[in-house]
Parts: C-alpha cells; structure tokens; sequence
C-alpha cells in the first residue's frame, strides 16, 4: 500500500470511529405509552398521559414537586414569600432563562414576568385577548375556583411576580406546582394570534423545559430532542420518543424484546410474569388514587339518592378488586385514598346486599329496575388496570337487581370531551392526585365548581361545599383535617359515586435504566434518566 492509500485508509478508519463513538454518544430513551396525548397544552386538560406528554417534558412552572416527591421546590421562581394574611404571594422570577426554539419560533428573549402573567391570566380571565383568540375550558383553574379567587395580577418589574387572593387558599402553592399551571412564552402566543394561529398553542407546543417537542404522529409516536440550553443542565438523554401503544400485552413484548426501555401499566398478570424476566427491573409505589363510578345526576333516576345508594350495595366490590387487581389493588370506600392524611377511617362503607338495593329500587320507585348505560375506560390508567373487564363485572351485578346496563366504550379524548359535556350515565373514572392535598380530590372531582369539568357527576351539594371550601380558606390543620372528615361523611350519605379501588401502581424497565423515580402523583419524568 503506497503512502496515499495508507493516508486514506487511516482517514477512513478515523471516521468511522468517530461515526461510531457519536453514535454510541447520542442516546435515546424510548416509553411506550398507554394512550395519545389530547393535546400540548397541559392548560386545557387534566388526564395523566396528556401531561407526560406536555407539561413534563417540554414545560416548566413556577414552583414544582421534588423529582419522586411532594416537596414544593423552586421552579421558574427562584424564591417567594405570602403575606401574614396568606392573600399575597410575591414570586422573584429566575434569570437566564431560555425558551425552545422551533420551525416557526425563535425567541428575542429569556423568560420573564410576561410570560408568567400570560399563562395564569389567560386562564382566568374571559377578557384575555389569547382566551378569546382560543376558547378552551380551562378545566383545573375553573374546578378550584382560580378565577373567582384571584382578584390580581401583577408584575413590580420584569423579573417579579405579585399574586393577590380574594381569600385563603391553604393549597395555593402547591396548586400552582401542577402541570396546568406550566408556563408558556406570551412571545410566542403573540407571534400565533397575530397570524391567526392563536390554537396552534395546543399543538406545536414551546416550552422551558428538559425535552423540546419535534414531531407527533396520533396513536404511534411522539419524538422531543433534549434541550441543550435548559436552565437546569442539559439531559443524561439526548432523544425522547413517547411509542404510543394501547395494548398492555404488545407494550410487555416491545419492553422485553428491548423495543422499549420504559412501559406504562401492565396489567396485573403480567407483574407476576415480568418479576421474573432477567432483562426487566419492576419498581411499585403505593398509588395516591381512587377508580370510582359516576352517577350522573343530572341523568334520571340517578337524582334519586336512593337509586345511588342501592347501586352502592348491588356491586360486589371485593369480588371485583380481586378479579381485576389480582392483588394489586384494595377496596375503596372514600373519594381520597388512606395513604391521605385527613382521609375518614369512620367511614362506613355499604355492603354487598343485593336484596337491599332492590328494596331501596322499588322505594325509588323502580321495582323492576332501569336501562341505563356503562361507560367503560377505555385506557389503561394507574387505578384501573383493566376498564373492559371491570365493566362487564358491574354489569353483571347490576343486572342481579334488575339494572340493564349496556356497556358504551369511545376512544380515550373522545370520552373525556363526552364526559365533561355531561354525556355519561353511569362512567368509568379514576384519579391520582396531584399535589398531596385532599382538596385536590374533593374539590376537582365532586365541588359544585367542578360541574362541566372533572365533576362528572354532576353532583353540586351545598353541606359538602361548604365544608371542603371552609376547609380550603383554613391554613390550621386539625381544622382542615375535620372538615374534610366531615365532608367524606356527607359524600358517603348522598352517595354520587361507587368508589371502587385504590391501587398499587407498577412501573417496568430495562436494567440499563438509571435514575428513573416514580411520582406520587403517577406522572412518568424523565430529565434526570439516563441508559447505561
């Protein structure tokens, strides 16, 4: 070999070493997920995959949980103080923070107080020119009264931020720590209304976040590249891909055939199976949540606490847990799990009695029982392992006392735009909290504000109301623990729900996954994971 050829054999070898090295270097982390996102704008929705999707890779928020915790810790604020009233808090905004660039997009500017008034106000207020540009319902804000609690908005300079409550609110802060209150560029938002495109918000999302949004493809992938300007530091990862895939038996083949690192929910058959595959590392968490059935009252005859209290009785709750759980879950007789504080143990639960929920039928006025249709979950989600199975069990039961209940299923955003338009008779639900605050149960799912949003139900009582909004204008927590016992005896009377279960939740991975820490709050995070 002459000189030349040995110079270009050197220079060949030489790059594809260094080809070799930089692909070994980029690293991409694949989850497969249960379901597709309803969007990418975590404002407008309240369903866990939406906020993997969103709020967890590609947003930030003032104030944020501890990775794995429920410590409130700064986020976009770097620092806050609260008025001795507890009506004022004053957040001193972080410096240097660099919003995601895009196709479309390129911000002049770090982040500062506009955006963070932008994201609050356009929740809140109907006159917001954004609000009116892309109605939306913003569902968390209305279900805890934001809009009628804040009475102001203020920035004392460009990197301060002044919020003014009409009245104590005890789970303020660790309010503004959830996903919908993720902030975004009010640059940006600009940018969309002045060319007509103000819904574009929703789906080609920019962030301050870990992860930067690239691509979506419904019902198969979404793709995020890490953000190498992210205020914390950049990723471990340098890709992201969410594979969506709805079926727990295919995500189980994909984690073990090493298609994916991460998986959502496998049922509770396959836990057993995955225990003992050598690739595979299960960590569990005791679930901060609930499955439940709504009785929409709205919808005749479930008006009739009657009729909902002999629902309560006809279904075999303990026979449904373990079919459906397998050892995964217990039964539920509260609207917040035990491991809450607050949480009732007086609470006496209704028993399995057949013969008394068609006494209490025909006092309804219904001896011969109804139709009626179930709504079944149509996902797999951290409190129900299995919504099909679970529907034709209560079916069943059901149909012992003479309800005739036929099944309904819809794709997953599909039924939750049903459901909050009041469309469910009987339905399928479930929740995991989001910031460790029984209010963020009681009042989402069952306050008076929350009808047309997380209130399924329908069901507005006026003693339950009043004590869980007592209970939320108190910071003294033997009084809110009371009230809030109060208020589970008040539910558990009036009956609008079945609680069904609360669950142990189960997370999959292959063994070169490090650093991954499950929520309490079932959400998947994934900036601080990295693949050995």
């Amino acid at each position: 070999m002459n000189k030349r050829s040995k110079l270009n054999a050197f220079f060949a070898l030489s790059a594809l070493a260094l080809a070799t090295v930089g692909a070994q270097a980029a690293t991409t982390l694949i989850y497969c997920s249960e379901a597709s996102p309803e969007g990418f704008d975590p404002a407008r929705y309240t369903a866990g995959t939406t906020m993997d999707a969103s709020s967890q890779t590609i947003f930030n928020r003032l104030v944020e949980f501890e990775r794995g915790g429920t410590t409130v810790v700064p986020g976009l604020a770097e620092s806050w103080t609260v008025s001795p009233d507890g009506l004022v808090y004053s957040f001193k905004l972080r410096r240097g923070v660099k919003f995601h660039s895009s196709e479309t997009f390129k911000p002049t500017r770090d982040f500062n107080a506009d955006d963070a008034l932008f994201s609050l106000d356009r929740m809140i207020n109907k006159e917001n020119a954004f609000h009116k540009a892309a109605p939306a319902s913003y569902e968390y804000a209305n279900d805890m009264g934001l809009p009628a609690n804040i009475v102001k908005l203020e920035k004392p300079d460009a990197m301060s931020l002044r919020i003014t409550l009409k009245s104590v609110d005890a789970a303020f802060l660790a309010n503004l720590a959830m996903d919908f209150a993720s902030i975004h560029s009010a640059e940006y938002a600009e940018q969309l209304m002045k060319a007509g495109q103000a819904a574009e918000l929703n789906n080609k999302p920019v962030g301050t976040g870990p992860f930067v949004f690239r691509r979506y493809e419904k019902d198969a992938q979404i793709r995020y590249a890490a953000f190498p300007g992210y205020w914390r530091g950049k990723a471990p990862i340098d890709n992201l891909v969410f594979a969506i895939t709805k079926d727990s038996a295919v995500r189980m083949q994909k984690l073990k055939a090493g298609e994916c690192h991460i998986s959502s929910y496998p049922k509770p058959a396959e836990v057993e199976v995955l225990k003992k595959e050598a690739k595979v590392k299960l960590m569990q968490l005791q679930g901060l949540n609930v499955g439940y059935l709504t009785l929409n009252v709205a919808h005749k005859p479930f008006d009739n606490a009657d009729v909902r209290r002999a629902i309560n009785m006809a279904i075999n709750k303990k026979s449904l847990v373990e079919a459906v759980y397998q050892g995964t879950g217990e039964v539920a007789k509260n609207p917040i799990p035990p491991t809450m504080w607050s949480y009732n143990k007086a609470v006496k639960d209704y028993a399995h009695d057949p013969v008394a929920a068609k006494a209490l039928l025909a006092r309804a006025g219904f001896p011969n029982g109804f139709e009626t249709t179930l709504w079944a979950l149509p996902v797999q989600r951290p409190y129900n392992p299995n919504g099909q199975q679970m529907a034709e069990l209560i079916q069943a039961d059901l149909a012992k006392v003479g309800i005739k209940a036929k099944i309904q299923k819809y794709e997953w955003a599909e039924y939750l735009k049903r459901a909050k338009a009041g469309e469910s008779d009987i339905g399928m639900f479930g929740w995991t909290g989001d910031n460790g605050d029984p209010d963020n149960f009681m009042g989402n799912l069952l306050s008076c504000s929350g009808v047309g949003g997380s209130n399924y139900g329908q069901w507005c009582d006026k003693e339950f109301d009043g004590l869980i909004t007592k209970a939320k204008q108190t910071t003294v927590l033997a009084e809110r623990t009371k009230l809030y016992e109060q208020a589970q005896q008040v539910f558990k009377r009036e009956a609008p729900w079945v609680p069904l279960a609360h669950s142990v939740v189960y997370y999959p991975m292959l063994k070169n996954v490090e650093g991954y820490k499950m929520s309490p709050f079932g959400l998947n995070q994934f900036y601080g994971v990295s693949l050995k």
